[in-house]
């Protein structure tokens, strides 16, 4: 059994020359990209989120990265997703990052959006297409 088998989406993102720092691995910060970019393309293409002109976005209030082993450029990383939590207006997500599938995870994380109006920035609630999204992330 792989250690992402518990997180229903997947996508392989790839690592660049820039991500490696001086001790020559993917430096910390560029972890918290690689869970941004997860999230973020599937809110687009599967939850139907508009960031250039919708009327919802979503905001980041919290997010935390443990560390389990090194990745480093060229490495290409598996990114899985899944809901841990999804509330009214808010969800969190748990997140894995992975050389391979049965490769040992290199990093654990959660990420916590809050979904707000984009002119007012009030909380508002998750509602049609992307709630129908997020729900697909919940695990059985």
């Amino acid at each position: 059994m792989s250690a992402l088998d518990d997180y229903p989406y997947r996508r392989v993102l790839g690592t660049r020359w820039a991500d490696n720092d001086i001790y020559g691995h993917v430096n910390n910060v560029q972890y918290y990209a690689l869970f941004d970019t997860l999230i973020n393309a599937y809110l687009i293409k599967e939850g139907g989120l508009d960031i250039h002109g919708g009327p919802v976005i979503g905001i980041c209030a919290e997010s935390h990265c443990h560390y389990h082993a090194s990745l480093a450029f060229p490495d290409d990383v598996i990114g899985a997703l899944r809901v841990g939590k999804l509330g009214r207006s808010s969800v969190t997500y748990e997140l894995a990052l992975a050389t391979a599938d049965d490769a040992p995870l290199a990093a654990t994380g959660s990420f916590t959006h809050v979904f707000v109006d984009s002119a007012t920035r009030r909380p508002t609630p998750i509602e049609g297409r992307m709630r129908d999204a997020l729900e697909r992330l919940i695990p059985a």
